[in-house]
Formats: structure tokens, sequence, C-alpha cells
């Protein structure tokens, strides 16, 4: 197959309707807009998202709980049998992380959590820290630096 051969598959191309025709064209007159109404005339279009017609829009409608603070900063979450990988006495930080492909990018800071086992010293450098995350990493020889 080459470029100059593709081409859409038979049936799912079709021709733009062309109304307001007159009346032989099955879409004369009203153009198949119908009669009166908001939707039959110029700029009268379906509305912004969310509009119901003056209806009550369901978005008002449902109570509202709690509150979103704007100006969080979401963490990127590693526990502790995600280092298990790496070398003993290498330095963990917020680059070796992304390196491994442990962080996604975008985050503000890594927290380090004490969720499964840690068997090789490690120094590792995060933002925030559990106080069973820092306890397991100096068991087994490493230290935790928060910067």
């Amino acid at each position: 197959m080459r470029l100059s051969e593709l081409q859409p598959s038979p049936g799912s191309r079709h021709k733009k309707k062309r109304v307001g025709r007159g009346p032989g064209s099955g879409a004369g007159k009203t153009a198949a807009r119908g009669h009166k109404g908001q939707r039959s005339r110029a700029g009268g279009m379906k509305g912004k998202t969310g509009f119901e017609g003056g209806q009550m829009p369901l978005a008002r409608r449902i109570p509202k709980r709690g509150f979103t603070n704007i100006f969080r900063q979401p963490w990127s979450v590693i526990n502790l049998r995600d280092l298990q990988q790496f070398a003993a006495d290498s330095i963990v930080d917020e680059a070796a992380l992304s390196q491994a492909g442990l962080i996604k990018p975008g985050r503000r800071g890594v927290k380090l959590l004490g969720q499964g086992e840690l068997t090789v010293a490690l120094t590792v450098r995060v933002k925030a820290v559990s106080a069973q995350a820092r306890q397991r990493v100096e068991a087994a020889g490493g230290r935790v630096e928060v910067v």
C-alpha cells in the first residue's frame, strides 16, 4: 500500500446537506429548522454547555458539599517497596525517581510513605516523609533528607 492509494472507506464520506434551496429540494422554506422557536432563528444554536432552555440546569440543582482548594499542589507518592530497585548507597531524589519512571512530570514534590520493605541502604531526598518510612529507611542503614 502506498500513500497515493489511501482513500476513505466506502460510505464514510457524505456530501454537505444544502438547505433553503426551494421546495423541490426537500429542505426548502424553513430550511429543515421547523417552525418558530429558538433553534429556528439565526444565532439560536444549542447554546452554552449545560444550558437547558431556561430550566434550572442539573449542575445547579444538585447539592454542593465540601471545598476545593484552587492552590492545592499535588504530590507524587512513593512507597518504600518502589525504592527496592535502586543500588545500595545511591542517592534517590526527584530526578532519579523520574528517570526510573516512578513519578510523573508536572507534580510538585515527592512524599515517601512506608508501605513495603526496604533492604538496601539509600540516601533519600524528598519534600515530605512519613514517620514510618523514615524509621524503616534508617533501620536499613540509609538516611532521609527533607529538601
